[in-house]
């Protein structure tokens, strides 16, 4: 079931310590069109048998989630790369990969010299047990399935033509 426009409402925990790691459960429901990876796979797979008011609870194993955990992905950078930054531990801090893509990275501890950094995503290797109700499912229009955003480019500050406009608004 591609191209629809599925709303929902979760509670995200973590299965194995029942850790509360995220929920949007009063807020503005996660909205997201299936088919096009926005949303982890373990948990799109589930939801889109599912109908408006309709909930589940889906246990995502890492593997279809954020994957397993990269030991290899845990490096140590010298200190003064990290000039000017008012480094602590546990924080998040967001740099480029040599592919030119945002990496985040998980301060894990501050040496005299160095820095040891955690490129692995923050739930890597957590096995996840999503709380849903879906709010809402409809078909996506044809802007949103070209662009891959939900409500279409204006919703989402812009119409993508640049700072001259487009004049076809």
């Amino acid at each position: 079931m591609s191209n629809k426009v599925i709303s929902i409402e979760y509670t995200l925990n973590d299965a194995n310590t029942n850790e509360q790691l995220d929920t949007n459960v009063g807020k503005a429901p996660l909205e997201f069109i299936s088919g096009q990876g926005q949303i982890i796979p373990g948990l799109e797979a589930k939801l889109v048998d599912l109908k408006a008011g309709e909930s589940s609870d889906v246990l995502v194993n890492p593997a279809d989630a954020y994957g397993e955990y990269n030991e290899q992905a845990v490096q140590t950078i010298p200190k003064e790369q990290f000039a000017g930054v008012d480094l602590v531990e546990g924080m998040s801090l967001y740099g480029t990969s040599e592919e030119g893509e945002t990496v985040q990275v998980v301060v894990k501890s501050i040496g005299e010299d160095d820095v040891t950094v955690d490129y692995n995503h923050p739930m890597a290797g957590k096995t996840l047990m999503f709380s849903v109700k879906v709010v809402d499912v409809r078909d996506a229009t044809e802007e949103e399935i070209q662009t891959g955003v939900v409500g279409g480019l204006e919703a989402a500050g812009g119409c993508g033509c640049g700072e001259g406009g487009c004049g076809n608004h």
